[in-house]
């Protein structure tokens, strides 16, 4: 069974395992790379700015509206424009008004309701728009609940349609497997284009390479990046994209 890794965002911070939130982190911030538009485009971004997505997409070239929960969290740049509101309710917006939407930082899977924050995100998407999203995955999920000794609730998990998982800090998150996200796309006038593992390397691997050579750093990354992707993709968290049908 996967057990947790320690610096993980549900469970707070800690200095155990540095050098794999680096590459985790490094690997978040190479895929978001890919992943934006090629022309300059109005995105909105759900993110948090903790993620760092809105930055890194201005800087891109790109114009950000970054939904912030308080006033201080997101500085003003001339390509990003910080919005006061709750980012999972998005009626402030007009219909077919973004480019694209970027929802990292697992925001999906701590609104346990996600089918309506999914909906509004389709909503404010032009048709052929794209949302690059991520969350909390089965095998993640499965891993809490055995570190608590969940049992019972473990046995119930590949027969739910929907997966809620308490945290020890009492936070609940709400768990994904690639079909339920796909179908939670699909049921929202989106269509997947991928999915993938945030990372596959496991934490015990990127540890072990940069603690004999911290300079392998970029060479892990490509090598996630560039590795073939399963049926079943496994990792702590999941990332897709999807598109609006035109």
């Amino acid at each position: 069974m996967l057990s947790i890794p320690a610096k993980h965002p549900a469970v707070g911070e800690s200095e155990s395992l540095a050098s794999y939130w680096t590459f985790y982190w490094a690997v978040s911030a190479a895929q978001l790379s890919r992943w934006l538009p090629r022309r300059p485009s109005r995105i909105l971004d759900l993110s948090g700015p903790q993620a760092g997505c809105a930055a890194q997409a201005a800087t891109a070239g790109h114009t950000v509206v970054q939904v912030c929960d308080t006033p201080g969290n997101a500085p003003r740049s001339r390509r990003t424009q910080p919005v006061v509101a709750d980012a999972t309710s998005l009626g402030f917006l007009a219909s077919g008004c973004f480019d694209a939407v970027v929802a990292e930082g697992r925001m999906l899977s701590r609104h346990l309701v996600t089918e309506d924050l999914v909906a509004e995100i389709a909503r404010v998407l032009r048709p052929g728009g794209r949302v690059l999203l991520s969350v909390d995955s089965l095998v993640l999920g499965m891993a809490i609940l055995a570190e608590q000794n969940y049992w019972a609730h473990l046995s119930d998990v590949p027969r739910s349609e929907v997966v809620l998982v308490p945290w020890p800090d009492g936070s609940i998150t709400r768990c994904f497997g690639v079909e339920q996200l796909r179908e939670l796309l699909t049921d929202c006038g989106l269509e997947m284009e991928w999915v993938r593992p945030r990372t596959a390397l496991s934490p015990s691997t990127v540890e072990h390479v940069l603690g004999v050579s911290p300079q392998a750093l970029p060479r892990l990354v490509r090598a996630e990046l560039t590795a073939p992707l399963g049926d079943e993709p496994v990792g702590i968290h999941l990332v897709a994209s999807a598109i609006k049908k035109a």
